[in-house]
């Protein structure tokens, strides 16, 4: 009884700020609508699945193919990561080695592993096959092609693309633009 009533304190603290922000501690997935939490609700915590599929996500992430309609921050484990907001935290594939594609419409923060990794903007760690962020880049891209519209920070790769310089915006090995 008295480990049962240890337990109570912490189950509370656990459960009760993600249910306080309308968010969910925990999902489970085969693929939408078959999932324990509806896909319009957020999570707060873990979720797990196949294809999992919720308007945001905050904390671990494991499944085959993860999608969020909104933001994330959380560290995301899959074969596909998908978000339409921005995030930040992490993208990978299983055993924390390459995903198949990370991709981020909004802002990205955080680091990317993946064949393909792409994002809005990014303030990041990008190691890939191919990288390629629509408008801004801040860090460092490593992979074989890598792509960005305007950049501070380095590129390197067999080929390296930022649109913005004038001098040089294509460069193979080591390309770079730092803001003073």
């Amino acid at each position: 009884m008295r480990a049962r009533l240890r337990l109570f304190p912490l189950l509370v603290l656990l459960l009760t700020p993600p249910a306080l922000r309308g968010q969910a501690p925990v999902q489970l997935s085969l693929f939408p609508p078959l999932q324990l939490v509806d896909e319009a609700e957020s999570i707060a915590g873990i979720r797990l699945g196949l294809y999992g599929k919720n308007a945001g996500m905050e904390g671990f992430d494991l499944g085959v193919i993860t999608h969020t309609t909104g933001d994330v921050l959380a560290l995301q484990i899959a074969l596909v990561n998908v978000v339409q907001g921005d995030a930040a935290g992490a993208q990978v594939g299983w055993g924390l080695g390459a995903a198949i594609a990370n991709v981020v419409e909004g802002e990205f923060t955080g680091f990317q592993a993946g064949f393909y990794n792409g994002a809005g903007s990014a303030r990041a760690f990008q190691m890939g096959f191919l990288n390629n962020v629509r408008s801004r880049t801040a860090g460092l891209q490593l992979g074989l092609v890598n792509v960005t519209d305007d950049m501070n920070g380095f590129q390197v790769g067999l080929v390296n693309i930022i649109r913005s310089k004038d001098r040089f915006p294509v460069l193979p090995i080591v390309n770079w633009k730092l803001d003073g």
